[in-house]
């Protein structure tokens, strides 16, 4: 049988990511965190919250921080606007979370990753991890 190409959602041509799969950007982050000390358990994938009638957001990561604070990671190279309102819509439906944008820093300026916390007060962590 031939493998078609196709196109994604939003016009863009490839395969299809499937649940439960890290692309590229999400393995070097979670390859990252291996690193951090304080993380109890961290999964990928493992909660879709629910913000509204047939309106669905699964984080990338859950982390559940020893101090027993629950965060999760949403890693991103590009972001459309749904994504970005679904972020912040969790972040405003479940205070008692901890929601944070995740992108990688070229390697021009000097590697590592830009961790920005979302809520109603967006504010960049400063997370220089490599």
């Amino acid at each position: 049988m031939k493998k078609r190409n196709f196109v994604r959602a939003r016009g863009r041509p490839g395969r299809r990511k499937q649940p439960g799969e890290m692309n590229g950007l999400e393995r070097a982050f979670h390859e990252a965190t291996q690193n951090w000390v304080g993380i109890a358990a961290l999964e990928y994938e493992r909660i879709t919250l629910k913000l509204a009638h047939d309106t669905r957001y699964t984080p990338d990561f859950y982390m559940l921080r020893e101090t027993g604070t629950i965060q999760f990671y949403e890693c991103k190279g590009f972001m459309e606007d749904h994504a970005r309102v679904k972020i912040k819509v969790a972040a405003e439906m479940f205070p008692e979370f901890e929601f944070y944008l995740v992108r990688r820093r070229k390697k021009a300026d000097g590697g590592g990753w830009d961790i920005q916390r979302v809520g109603t007060a967006d504010t960049q962590i400063g997370a220089t991890c490599d």
